[in-house]
């Protein structure tokens, strides 16, 4: 991975700026974390310990890369720091952008925002670390925007892993406490007069009991892990 010195950053941070022409009427806008020791899976981390987590996170972004990068909608994906351009993500596929705001709320609307003041009808936004999520659910989303306004798709933790639209409406991120389990009841609340559709129930990768009985991670937990004194 390629990261950004002192003297390429600027430029390399100048694509966050880039307009891109849509070829698409729809928009995906994956948000994701830079991949960096001790700055991901945090929560996960205090289990399974830093190194681990991070080795999680990455299989989780190549899983999200596997998902998106062949559906027939323009891609891009918001880093949380700084734009790498030379990754896993590859920029003939997904078009490279940072993310603003003071908190998250603030930023997926910024996101949005900037995405449909494109011109786009039709924009979806996820994280990058769904690994209960399939090609097909993200079409499914998409399709179902053509007879609602609003498609959300609810976490099992009383979050949502899944917002799609086709208008901004601000009160959406607004006074919400990002993270906890009250983000998806309040987020109802806010459209409870607009046509909206919800999708099936999704885990998310939060804590080690999220992948515990999932075999896919078990090769990524430390060596003589007991999973026992958890």
């Amino acid at each position: 991975m390629a990261l950004l010195t002192s003297n390429n950053l600027a430029g390399d941070n100048e694509m966050a700026f880039d307009f891109h022409f849509p070829t698409s009427k729809k928009a995906l806008i994956i948000f994701t974390r830079n991949p960096e020791l001790g700055k991901v899976k945090t929560r996960l981390a205090k289990s399974v310990g830093d190194e681990s987590a991070l080795k999680i996170y990455k299989f989780l972004l190549k899983h999200t890369i596997e998902i998106t990068e062949n559906l027939n909608v323009d891609k891009y994906v918001f880093y949380s720091e700084t734009i790498y351009r030379d990754d896993l993500w590859s920029p003939d596929i997904f078009r490279k952008k940072l993310q603003s705001g003071s908190d998250l709320g603030e930023k997926m609307k910024n996101a949005f925002d900037e995405i449909l003041g494109m011109g786009y009808e039709k924009t979806i936004i996820i994280g990058s670390d769904m690994f209960d999520l399939s090609k097909k659910d993200l079409e499914t989303a998409f399709d179902l925007l053509q007879t609602n306004n609003f498609v959300i798709g609810p976490a099992t933790d009383g979050g949502y892993y899944l917002l799609g639209m086709k208008e901004v409406k601000a009160e959406i991120f607004q006074n919400k406490d990002w993270g906890t389990s009250t983000v998806l009841e309040e987020t109802l609340k806010n459209l409870k007069n607009k046509k909206f559709v919800l999708l099936e129930e999704r885990n998310d990768i939060d804590f080690y009991e999220d992948i515990k009985d999932i075999d896919a991670f078990q090769k990524f937990l430390p060596p003589n892990f007991d999973k026992n004194f958890l």
